[in-house]
């Protein structure tokens, strides 16, 4: 008798509160917006991992004509024991269409109504967190007034 297949299923990991100044306008090209938006800091809390977001990482934004919002985002992590961890974030931002035009736009569109799904790979040296190097994530988020809110989840 074989056994039946079982779904996978996600283990929460980490929140991570990543603090963003204010984006850097790289204009239009092929109908594609680009911009740079800062990485000042921030913070991961998740079940044995506490790390603080070190600066000077970048969210590089590419806003198709289309409405479409992909997000790469790159930065570093140290734990509370001195690890350091790199995070390469890749995403679709998402919302209602009228609310995406609006920020394509370069309007003011409430934070609360943007969310993005996202596909985090956290890589670490050898040491207690080089587990991460082979494992899948996913993430899912939002745009805060200064500051980005990312859900990492590993699928087991």
């Amino acid at each position: 008798m074989t056994a039946t297949p079982q779904a996978p299923s996600l283990t929460f990991l980490v929140r991570l509160e990543v603090e963003v100044g204010d984006p850097v306008d790289l204009g239009v090209v092929g109908g594609e917006h680009r911009r740079i938006v800062p990485i000042l800091g921030g913070t991961a809390r998740g079940p044995g991992l506490e790390a603080h977001v070190l600066p000077g990482g970048v969210d590089a934004q590419v806003l198709h004509a289309d409405g479409r919002q992909v997000l790469r985002a790159t930065y570093g992590l140290e734990t509370t024991d001195g690890d350091r961890l790199f995070v390469e974030n890749r995403g679709l931002r998402s919302g209602a269409p009228a609310d995406l035009d609006r920020l394509a736009r370069g309007e003011e569109v409430d934070p609360s109504l943007i969310y993005f799904r996202s596909h985090p790979r956290i890589t670490a040296p050898a040491g207690p967190w080089e587990w991460l190097n082979t494992r899948l994530l996913v993430g899912t988020g939002e745009r805060l007034p200064a500051a980005v809110r990312l859900n990492v989840f590993v699928i087991d």
